[in-house]
């Protein structure tokens, strides 16, 4: 590793106070183009660069390294490693829709599971947390019992290591309550594997896709949905997502343009 790689790090780790997952993810990126290319980032030239990360056909991908690169040269000049540097473009990535799913898809999903097993009851108790909530699915994952008080949960592990308080609808609290009650494993998280162990972010994928066909994330983009949707205001829904910038929540608002759009479409004699 090069020692402006090494500054890098410590910059964004202890001035920056990024979280460990941030900086592990920058040093990741930037690393690897590094050790691939065996020369020092400062000492290579854009057009090595762009030629070696050519490989990702995915952009987002790709746009994250690139931004990581960015925000690398950036420091390197404002440190006076380098006389000057040229902020490369990031690849353009068509605005798609996130994917979500409806109340009623999510209910169809939820009389399948077979709820006479405490694995059974898991999982029904997990698919409706996650869109009662719309918590990440690390978060979820990372909740203790004491986290759930009442009708409310304390997100302790959210992204950027910003805390929040969402709450929860009492269908959800009670089919948590329901899966504890016959859990036989004394633990101080909520989500357990048939070992007892806490539940894995692969084993929660499993679990959403066998009775939805999708990610855990789709449950959050639903929750989201559903809200904008039933006329909340952009900035609760922000909140209640722990966004930190209402841009990242605005994507929702294009799902509430089409659902008017076609209500029009549904409804107007002139339609």
């Amino acid at each position: 590793m090069s020692n402006e790689l090494e500054a890098f790090l410590e910059y964004i780790t202890v001035t920056k106070a990024l979280s460990s997952k941030s900086v592990e993810a920058y040093r990741s990126d930037l690393l690897s183009i590094e050790d691939s290319l065996a020369k020092p980032l400062l000492s290579l030239e854009s057009k090595t660069i762009l030629t070696y990360l050519s490989k990702y056909k995915n952009k987002r991908t790709l746009n994250r390294k690139l931004s990581s690169l960015n925000s690398f040269f950036d420091f390197c000049y404002k440190s006076h490693f380098t006389d000057g540097y040229s902020k490369i473009k990031l690849a353009k990535i068509p605005k798609l829709l996130p994917k979500f799913l409806s109340f009623k898809e999510i209910q169809n999903a939820l009389k399948i599971i077979d709820t006479r097993s405490w694995i059974g009851k898991r999982d029904y108790a997990l698919i409706l947390f996650l869109y009662a909530t719309g918590t990440r699915i690390s978060e979820c994952l990372a909740l203790s019992r004491d986290d759930i008080d009442g009708e409310w949960v304390h997100v302790r592990h959210a992204k950027g290591e910003k805390e929040r308080i969402v709450p929860i609808a009492k269908v959800s609290k009670d089919a948590i309550d329901n899966y504890l009650k016959e859990l036989k494993y004394e633990k101080d998280f909520i989500w357990c594997n048939y070992k007892g162990d806490s539940l894995s972010r692969i084993s929660a994928y499993k679990i959403t896709q066998k009775y939805l066909g999708v990610s855990p994330h789709v449950l959050r983009h639903s929750y989201a949905t559903s809200l904008i949707i039933g006329g909340a205001d952009l900035r609760v829904v922000q909140e209640l997502l722990g966004h930190a910038s209402l841009l990242t929540t605005q994507v929702y608002t294009h799902i509430q343009k089409q659902n008017l759009k076609e209500t029009v479409e549904l409804c107007h004699p002139m339609a």
